[in-house]
Order: structure tokens, then C-alpha cells, then sequence
């Protein structure tokens, strides 16, 4: 959630993919990122692998691809999802997850 509290806050266009319900889309990331654990976030070819939303903040401020922002971010920042915001992500309710 952070990582789509950060996109949020500075109102930037990405697309979820859901690791959780697709095996296919899993194994993309994993080949991708060399590792096992999410968020992976690509941003211009560059894989953010395993990151807070806090690390892609800083990121995209370190290389100019933002500007920084006073608005504040929608959800905590500094870590991963809980099991319990995992579990709601399962099943036909669930939104399209689009992070690697």
C-alpha cells in the first residue's frame, strides 16, 4: 500500500500486477528481480526489488523524476502489506495488483 500511496501522492500513472492470484505474473517478477519478494517496482527499465514505498520516494526525488511534494501519502510508507491487507487482495473481489 505504500508504494501506491506514493504514486497517489504525486498523482503518477502505474499499473498493478497481481502477484497474488497469477503464478505467471509471480514468476515474471521473480525473473525479473532476481528475488522472491514484493513490491518490485520498474521504473524506466530500473527494477526496485522488494521496496517501500518510502525507498521509491526517494528514488524518484534522488534522479529527478519528481519534484518534491508537501501533500502527504494516503497510507504508511515504511513498510509491506500486512497478511490481513494480503488476504483482501485474494479472491474475485480483489483489485488488479500491477507491482512487481
Amino acid at each position: 500500500m505504500g508504494v501506491r500511496a506514493i504514486m497517489t501522492k504525486y498523482e503518477l500513472e502505474y499499473e498493478d500486477i497481481d502477484i497474488i492470484n497469477s503464478q505467471e505474473n509471480y514468476a515474471e517478477m521473480v525473473a525479473k528481480s532476481g528475488q522472491p519478494l514484493s513490491p518490485c517496482v520498474e521504473i524506466d527499465g530500473i527494477m526496485l526489488a522488494d521496496v517501500s514505498g518510502e525507498e521509491v520516494e526517494e528514488y524518484m526525488l534522488k534522479n529527478s523524476l519528481v519534484g518534491s511534494s508537501a501533500k502527504s501519502a494516503d497510507s504508511p510508507t515504511d513498510r509491506g502489506c500486512s497478511d490481513e491487507e494480503h488476504e483482501r487482495m485474494r479472491g474475485p473481489q480483489s483489485q488488479p495488483v500491477r507491482f512487481f
